[in-house]
C-alpha cells in the first residue's frame, strides 16, 4: 500500500487521543503505528463551555471519539482495540461492542467477513467511572436540536414541533447546499457543524482497504450530543421511524439492518448512555418513531411548504462522485420508495412536477420497485420502508383510476397481487402510530393525532 502499512494485516487499532480548542475536536486513531488519522468536527461560534457542564462536555467528547472510530477501524478490522484516550466503564464498552457489530452488519455481509467475537472494548476499572452530572431528567425540553438530512422526515418533526410550540434549531452537519437551503425553508434557527474525516482513510481505500456503509446516524448523533451539551440544548429529537427497526436480510444467522442505527435498539441504548454518563437532562429521541413511513409520508404530504427543496436521493450527499443534475435521480431505491410512499396521499400532477417524471410508468424500473415489495429479491440496502408498507401503497395505486394503468401499477395489480393476501394490502394498516417510544409527554398528542 505504497507507504502505507495495509490496515488489514494491522494487529490493533488505537483510539490514540481527542483534543478540544476554539470550537474544534480533534479526533486521533491509528492502527499498530502508523500514520495518525485525524479527524476533525467544527462547531460554530462556540461559546465557552459553561462550569457546570463541563463534565458532561467531556464524557461527551469521550463518546463522539469512539463512536466515530468506527470510520476508521472498518478499513481494517484487527482483533485488537486499545483505548488510549478514557477507556469507557462497562456499559458503555457493551453499547460499543454492540453498535460497532451490528452498525457493520450490512459491511461484514458485502465483505464476507464475520465479526462475532472480534470486536472487543476494553472496559476501565469501577472505581475510574464517573458518574454523569447531578441532574434531574427533563421530560419536556426547552430547547431542541432538530437535525435536518433534507428529506421529508426531518421535515415532518420540523412542523410537528413548530406546531407544539417548542424551540427547535435546524442543525446539519457538513457541507450540503440541498440540507442548507431546507434547513432555511423551515424558518428555524440554524446551525451547521462541520466535520472533515482523515485523509489518510481516502488513501487506506484507494489501496485497497475494507470500505463499506457505516451507521452515520450513530456518528452524527454523537455529535450532535457534543453540541447540545456546549450550546446548552436540553433534547435532540431526531426523525427515525418505526420501519428503521426492520432487518434488510439475514445473514449466517444474523439479522442485518442497513438501517441498525436508526431503529429502536440503538435509540433506547445511546439513550441510556448519555442519561448515565453525560447529562441525565439531556433527552435523545426520535419524534417519528411511532410512525411508519406511509405514515410519515402522508403527513408531509399534507404540505406543499417543502416540495421545491427537499430531496431524499441519496445521491445528492455522497462524499466522493458525480452528482445528480436534479434533486432527484429516478434511479436509486431511495428516488423509488419516496415516490411509492407519496403517490397514495398525493395529488398525481404534484408529484410528477416534484421528481419531473412518473417513475411508476417506466418499465426499466421494474427490478428497483420489485426489490422495495420484496417480491424476487430482499429489501434494498437503503432507508426505505418495510415490504409490506410498499406492498399496500401499491395496492392503493392499483384501486386508483389515474394511477392503475402505469406500467408497473398495472404489473403489480395483474401478476404480484393475486399472490397475496388481501388482507396485508390494507393502506390503513399500516398509518395507525404503535410501538416504544422515548417522546417527551406533552409530544406524544402530536405524533398520535393522524391529523395534525
Amino acid at each position: 500500500m505504497n507507504s502505507l502499512v495495509d490496515p488489514r494485516t494491522a494487529r490493533c487499532f488505537r483510539f490514540v487521543r481527542r483534543e478540544y480548542a476554539d470550537g474544534v475536536a480533534c479526533l486521533v486513531y491509528a492502527f499498530d503505528d502508523g500514520p495518525e488519522l485525524v479527524e476533525r468536527v467544527t462547531f460554530p461560534a462556540a461559546p465557552p463551555v459553561a462550569a457546570e457542564r463541563r463534565a458532561g462536555f467531556d464524557a461527551a467528547l469521550d463518546l463522539l471519539h469512539l463512536i466515530a472510530g468506527i470510520s476508521y477501524f472498518k478499513a481494517g478490522v484487527p482483533a485488537g482495540i486499545a483505548v488510549e484516550s478514557h477507556t469507557p466503564d462497562a456499559a458503555t464498552a457493551a453499547f460499543l461492542d454492540t453498535l460497532y457489530l451490528h452498525g457493520l452488519g450490512e459491511f461484514a455481509y458485502h465483505n464476507r467477513l464475520d465479526l462475532r467475537g472480534r470486536i472487543r472494548f476494553p472496559v476501565a476499572a469501577p472505581a475510574a467511572v464517573a458518574a454523569a452530572p447531578a441532574g434531574s431528567a427533563a421530560p419536556a425540553a426547552a430547547r431542541t436540536l432538530v437535525p435536518i438530512g433534507g428529506g421529508k422526515d426531518s421535515l415532518v418533526s420540523v412542523e410537528l414541533l413548530k406546531a407544539a410550540g417548542v424551540d427547535a434549531t435546524a442543525v446539519w452537519i457538513g457541507n450540503s447546499p440541498l440540507i442548507e437551503a431546507c434547513a432555511a425553508r423551515t424558518g428555524l434557527a440554524t446551525l451547521n457543524i462541520g466535520r472533515e474525516l482523515s485523509p489518510v482513510l481516502f488513501e487506506y481505500n484507494k489501496a485497497g482497504a475494507y470500505n463499506g456503509h457505516i451507521p452515520v446516524t450513530a456518528i452524527n448523533s454523537a455529535i450532535l450530543v457534543v453540541a447540545a451539551v456546549l450550546y446548552g440544548f436540553d433534547a435532540i429529537a431526531f426523525s427515525n421511524e418505526r420501519s428503521a427497526s426492520s432487518a434488510t436480510l439475514e445473514y449466517d444467522g444474523q439479522a442485518v439492518n442497513h438501517q441498525w442505527s436508526k431503529g429502536w435498539a440503538f435509540e433506547r441504548a445511546v439513550g441510556e448512555v448519555i442519561t448515565a454518563r453525560i447529562d441525565p437532562r439531556l433527552h435523545y429521541y426520535s419524534l417519528l418513531r411511532p410512525l411508519s413511513e406511509l405514515a410519515v409520508a402522508q403527513r408531509f404530504a399534507r404540505s406543499t411548504a417543502y416540495d421545491a427543496v427537499f430531496s431524499s436521493c441519496n445521491r445528492n450527499f455522497r462524499i466522493l462522485g458525480p452528482r445528480p443534475a436534479d434533486r432527484w435521480c429516478g434511479q436509486c431505491p431511495k428516488c423509488h420508495f419516496v415516490f411509492l410512499a407519496l403517490a397514495p396521499f398525493m395529488p398525481k400532477p404534484r408529484l410528477l412536477a416534484i421528481f419531473g417524471r412518473n417513475l411508476l410508468d417506466d418499465e426499466t424500473l421494474s427490478a428497483g420497485f420489485d426489490a422495495l415489495i420484496e417480491y424476487r429479491d430482499h429489501k434494498p440496502f437503503e432507508c426505505v420502508g418495510e415490504g409490506q408498507e410498499s406492498r399496500a401503497a401499491f395496492a392503493a395505486l392499483a384501486a386508483r383510476a389515474e394511477w392503475s394503468e402505469d406500467a408497473l401499477v398495472a404489473r403489480f395489480r395483474r401478476e404480484i397481487a393475486p399472490q397475496l393476501d388481501p388482507r396485508s394490502l390494507a393502506l390503513d394498516a399500516q398509518l395507525a402510530p404503535c410501538g416504544e417510544h422515548r417522546i417527551p409527554a406533552r409530544l406524544v398528542p402530536y405524533v398520535f393525532d393522524a391529523h395534525r
